[in-house]
């Protein structure tokens, strides 16, 4: 499925391709910080499929508790996160979901991982698998 993406104040447009019903909430640490919530949703779109339509997203490099690193892309005008990826050559990118024009044609989330670290009001959700971590 073609979705497009775009940030709060418009500066950055992106497309990409996606797997409908492919979607994640991450329930981690980092997740939470950086989006500001209780966890964040996500979903892949392989790198051939992804490009910049318009404006240059800044980075962000983070280093995960694993010590692996991901490359954080955001608006610098608005602060909108759009994405996660490898640094180097990316296989894929880690959409936010919240991003994407067609969210609601997408399917609900399939999985949730890092249940381990959901804030204890959230409840589990029916039907959606857990893992405990990193997949």
């Amino acid at each position: 499925m073609k979705v497009q993406g775009q940030c709060h104040c418009g500066a950055i447009r992106y497309e990409a391709e996606v797997q409908p019903d492919s979607m994640r909430i991450c329930h981690c640490l980092d997740c939470q910080i950086m989006s500001g919530s209780a966890f964040r949703t996500n979903i892949a779109a392989p790198a051939e499929t992804f490009r910049l339509l318009q404006g240059q997203p800044r980075h962000y490099v983070k280093t995960a508790d694993s010590g692996a690193h991901r490359v954080n892309g955001f608006c610098e005008q608005c602060g909108t996160q759009l994405y996660a990826t490898d640094p180097g050559t990316p296989k894929r990118y880690s959409l936010r979901v919240g991003t994407l024009a067609q969210r609601d044609q997408l399917g609900g989330p399939q999985t949730q991982i890092w249940t381990r670290r959901r804030v204890g009001w959230m409840p589990p959700l029916d039907g959606v698998g857990e893992i405990e971590g990193q997949p």
